[in-house]
Parts: structure tokens; C-alpha cells; sequence
């Protein structure tokens, strides 16, 4: 059992949220790469074959392979203060925070934790409980549920929870896919660019790949990245010709959900399509997937099949709309417990008769 803080009658019980995303290297090297691949890659609900085979291509390929590829294509996307993840994620969650702060007092804690490397779920959490957190939300930024991602975080979660004697409360968020307000944003995150851009032939709705057979065993994802897409559009009042929703970052040889963006690009470049505007919209933040993969390596593949113009639309990242739709997502799952937060009177008096009745200080 992990050791519990030092517990002082008098001090408030507070509600925490607990913002999840996948994770980030520490720095765009091949040796920070490694540990993160070999975290990330030996996850079973991420690689679904037989351990013993997957661990003998992991150490004896992957890991002396991959790391230096990644490394140089993170390089490419790397901002000043850190890894773009890392950057739009501490943002997110102070902006959170200053909107649930002007919405209830006292505001819940707000923090972040990524579900590989740093900081990590059992560091974060190990600090909500030091800061009285009894009651905490865990909130996956993932819009779409997906085993590999939502299940791996909240399996993270319950592992570092079965370690505690004294149990916070815990509540979490599945999905968000089809919220209102998320959808909302989208379709003004995609009308602000097209305001000052102009509008393409075609817009393509990338959401990130998993294996087919994950579809077949019952995981959800496909149905919700559809039904996102479908909603996008509608909220775009786009027709069925003017938007395609496909699927990224492939990897290894089996088949994986379809149509693979890289494909349909070729295909449009191919056509000679003058325009295709790509958007993410199962990235909350920018990062790797979308600022190298999309934006460097999809433009390229656009453009050499002989595309004319390619435009990368942002994602959601820290637009006003996002976070408001982000702050109505948490608030409505908060329900219930931001009345059991205690004014500073109330936890004065329950210290005093703790003392009346024998308790240390």
C-alpha cells in the first residue's frame, strides 16, 4: 500500500478533476524516445497479439529502430516551451480552471496527467491526494472511446487506486463524441478558417486509426468517429461529396479501419483535385498525429500525387468555445458533489468537536 498523507482534522474535503491524454516524450531525442515507445507499445489494450511474439518484435526491431525515426519527426513540430501535447494540455487545464472558478466556489482542483511518461497518472494523482482531494473526475481527452486510449487511461487509474488504503471517490467520462457543445466548436473552429482562407473541394475528417478487428470484438470507436463526422458536417450543412471521414497513423501490416487518409489524399491528388482542407477531430490538441503526420507528411502526399493546394485546419486546442464546451462537459458530471465542498465555517466547526471528542490535532 502506498503510504497516505498526514491527515489533519479540520481540513477541507475538496473535489479534483483529473484531465487524461495520451502522453509525450520528454524531449525530441531517440534516447527520450525509447522508454516512451517501450511504455506505450507494451500496453495490451494498444498491442493486442500474443505477449511472448509482440515482445520479442518490440526488443528485437522496434526499439532499436523506431526511436530515431520518431525522434527526428518530433524535432520537426517541437515549440520552444516543450512537445505541443505537453503545451496545449497545460493550457487546456488552467483555462479550465479559471472557467470553473467563475462558475462555483470554491473551484474544484484542476490537473493533468499523461497516460505515458510525464507527469504521470500515479505521480498526479498521489498529489490530488496530498491536496485533499476526496472526490476526483477523471476526464480522458479523448472525444471518442477507444480501448487503446480511454480503457488503457482508466486501467492506469484503478491500478494506482488499488494501491491506496484510503479511496478517493471516483467518477469518469466515457466519451464526448456527439456533445453539443464540442460539436459546436468544430464547426466554428472549421467557419473561422474558411472565413479567412476560403473554402476547399473537399474536407477531409481525419480521426486516428486502430486495427479492424477491435470493430469486430465490439470497441465502439468507429461508430463514434462517424457519428462525429456526421454531425460535423451537418453542423457545416455540408453534402456527402464535400466532406470524407478516414483514418490515420496505420501501423504494422494488419488491416485497420478504412479508408486510410494517406490513400484517399493520393487518390484526390491523383484526381488533380484543386483543394482539400484535412481536420482532426479526434485531437483536442495538436501534436505529432496531426502537425508532422498531417500537416507535413499528408501535405506531401497530397501535393506529389498532384494536388494543388493543401490546407491543415488547427485543432480545438485553447479556443474560447472549446473550453467552454470542455468546462459544460465536467460541470454536469460534477453534479452532486460541489455541494459536499465545505465553506471555511464549516470545517472550523467540524474541527472543533473532532477535538471535543478526543481527535489529534
Amino acid at each position: 500500500m502506498s503510504p497516505e498523507p498526514i491527515y489533519q482534522h479540520g481540513t477541507p474535503s475538496k473535489t479534483g478533476v483529473l484531465l487524461i491524454n495520451l502522453g509525450t516524450p520528454n524531449a525530441p531525442t531517440a534516447e527520450a524516445l525509447r522508454p516512451y515507445l517501450k511504455q506505450f507499445l507494451s500496453d495490451p489494450r494498444v498491442i493486442e497479439v500474443p505477449k511472448w511474439i509482440w515482445w520479442l518484435i518490440l526488443h528485437g526491431f522496434i526499439l532499436n529502430t523506431r526511436p530515431k525515426k520518431s525522434a527526428e519527426k518530433y524535432a520537426q513540430v517541437w515549440m520552444p516551451e516543450g512537445s505541443p501535447l505537453r503545451v496545449h494540455t497545460e493550457r487546456q487545464t488552467k483555462l479550465l480552471f479559471n472557467s470553473l472558478e467563475a462558475r462555483t466556489k470554491p473551484a474544484p482542483i484542476v490537473e493533468y496527467a499523461m497516460n505515458i511518461g510525464s507527469p504521470s497518472i500515479a505521480e498526479v494523482l498521489g498529489r490530488m491526494k496530498e491536496r485533499g482531494c476526496e472526490r476526483i473526475l477523471v476526464l480522458p481527452l479523448f472525444p471518442q472511446y477507444a480501448a487503446s486510449s480511454t480503457a488503457s487511461a482508466m486501467d492506469n487509474i484503478f491500478a494506482e487506486l488499488k494501491k491506496m488504503r484510503n479511496l478517493p471517490a471516483v467518477r469518469t467520462v466515457k466519451q464526448y463524441h456527439d456533445h453539443p457543445g464540442y460539436i459546436s466548436a468544430l464547426a466554428q473552429n472549421v467557419r473561422d478558417y474558411w472565413e479567412k482562407n476560403g473554402r476547399p473541394d473537399k474536407l477531409i475528417m481525419s480521426f486516428h486509426g486502430v486495427p479492424r478487428m477491435t470493430l469486430d470484438k465490439g470497441d465502439p470507436y468507429h461508430c463514434s468517429c462517424q457519428k462525429t463526422g456526421r454531425l460535423l458536417a451537418e453542423a457545416l450543412e455540408l453534402d456527402a461529396d464535400q466532406y470524407q471521414i478516414c483514418f490515420q497513423s496505420r501501423f504494422g501490416r494488419a488491416k485497420w479501419l478504412t479508408p486510410y487518409t494517406a490513400v484517399i489524399l493520393k487518390q484526390l491528388g491523383k484526381e488533380q483535385t484543386r483543394r482539400v482542407d484535412v481536420i482532426c477531430p479526434g485531437f483536442v490538441s495538436d501534436c505529432l498525429e496531426t502537425l508532422e503526420e498531417i500537416a507535413i507528411e499528408g501535405k506531401a502526399t497530397f501535393i506529389e500525387a498532384g494536388g494543388k493546394e493543401f490546407h491543415y485546419i488547427p485543432c480545438l486546442n485553447e479556443r474560447d468555445d472549446w473550453i467552454q464546451a470542455l468546462s459544460d462537459i465536467t460541470y454536469t458530471h460534477l453534479q452532486g458533489w460541489l455541494e459536499l465542498q465545505q465553506s471555511e465555517e464549516e470545517t472550523e466547526q467540524s474541527r472543533k468537536l473532532a477535538l471535543e471528542m478526543g481527535a489529534r490535532e
